[in-house]
C-alpha cells in the first residue's frame, strides 16, 4: 500500500499535495474529497484535477525557462 501511495504522490502531478500545502489541509483529506466527488458527480472533478495539473506543470516549465534565461 505504501508503494502505491508513493507512486501516486510522485507520478500523479502532486496536485493534492500542493493544494494541501496552500490550504493547510491534510493531503489525504483532499484525495478523499476528489474520490468521493468523482463517484457522486460521475467523474467531473477529474477535469478540475487535470486542469490544475496542467497549470502546475505549465508554471513549472515557465519558471525553468525563466531561470535558464536569467543564468
Amino acid at each position: 500500500m505504501r508503494k502505491l501511495q508513493y507512486f501516486f504522490e510522485e507520478q500523479a502531478f502532486g496536485v493534492c499535495t500542493r493544494l494541501g500545502e496552500i490550504l493547510h489541509i491534510s493531503t489525504s483529506s483532499i484525495r478523499l474529497f476528489f474520490i468521493y466527488a468523482s463517484f457522486l458527480t460521475f467523474g467531473s472533478p477529474l477535469f478540475v484535477y487535470l486542469g490544475l495539473a496542467f497549470i502546475m506543470n505549465l508554471r513549472r516549465h515557465l519558471r525553468k525557462q525563466y531561470n535558464q534565461i536569467r543564468s
